[in-house]
């Protein structure tokens, strides 16, 4: 009973950040942001807008659900910025689709936990408290952008680069979301040490593509990211560190999967690659 009380508890979560992604997206109805105003006015008019919504949200929630609550609307609040962005006609459209992006990501990954293991369901599971090093990643895309624009404003214009970095962030993000669908309960954005009765080897669907669907989608969403900025030094920085936080990520997984399933995994692993360049994965002893 306890089990099915706390599921439930976990689906009404996810329910909830539906609702509060939503709020937040609504900041595009607010009168005014849409036209061309100076910046003061526009920043009181977001200012007032979040501190409205933050006060409404502490008086209908608290505790867990208050906090679930708080990141779904600021990042439906974000990319609500974003599309306003995107559609504003201003020299800041392609901000507006990384913004929509980063907040789409952070958000779904959320949502599809609540969907197909809600029992690992957790604040975490936004993923907005990854690392310091993904945090110092973000914020150095953010410094850059800002500084080249200043700078040399016709290298954040090239439209048909941003909207390639557009299709590899769609691309990859289409990837991991499968990933995660097609694992179902077995999916976990922790790597698991102890095996689970529940826990079976995925080989079908994305899966006889790729071992590591979610890994891969992940990898070219970060990188794309950077693309749609049009942020040469941050391209070849996340390149470089996705692809060594993989390639160690892969390998330290791949080592308990072949502990979990045996045989079954070793020659699943031989069958099929990763699909990332150059990331083989753990070794098998001859």
């Amino acid at each position: 009973a306890g089990r099915a009380m706390a599921g439930g508890r976990l689906v009404a979560e996810g329910r909830l950040s539906v609702g509060c992604f939503a709020l937040g997206v609504s900041v595009t109805l607010v009168p005014g942001l849409s036209g061309i105003q100076s910046g003061f006015v526009t920043r009181a008019l977001l200012g007032t807008y979040l501190a409205v919504i933050n006060v409404l949200l502490l008086l209908l929630y608290r505790g867990l659900h208050y906090q679930v609550a708080v990141r779904a609307c600021f990042l439906g609040f974000v990319c609500g910025c974003g599309l306003l962005l995107s559609f504003g006609g201003s020299s800041w459209q392609h901000f507006g689709w990384y913004l929509c992006s980063l907040s789409i990501f952070h958000y779904s990954e959320y949502l599809v936990t609540a969907v197909i293991n809600p029992k690992s369901l957790s604040l975490d599971s936004f993923l907005l408290n990854h690392s310091v090093e993904y945090k110092l990643a973000a914020m150095s895309s953010w410094v850059e952008f800002t500084i080249e624009k200043l700078l040399f404003p016709g290298l954040k214009q090239i439209t048909w680069l941003s909207f390639f970095g557009l299709l590899m962030v769609l691309v990859g993000e289409l990837l991991r979301k499968a990933a995660m669908l097609t694992a179902g309960s077995n999916f976990n954005h922790i790597v698991q040490n102890e095996k689970a009765e529940t826990h079976r080897l995925v080989t079908t669907g994305i899966y006889s593509w790729s071992r590591h669907p979610s890994y891969v989608g992940w990898f070219y969403w970060s990188i794309g990211t950077q693309v749609i900025l049009c942020n040469p030094i941050c391209v070849l920085g996340y390149t470089l560190a996705s692809w060594r936080f993989f390639r160690e990520r892969i390998e330290e997984e791949e080592m308990t999967l072949i502990q979990f399933f045996g045989e079954d995994y070793e020659h699943y692993k031989k069958r099929i690659p990763t699909r990332l360049p150059f990331i083989k994965g753990a070794k098998l002893e001859p």
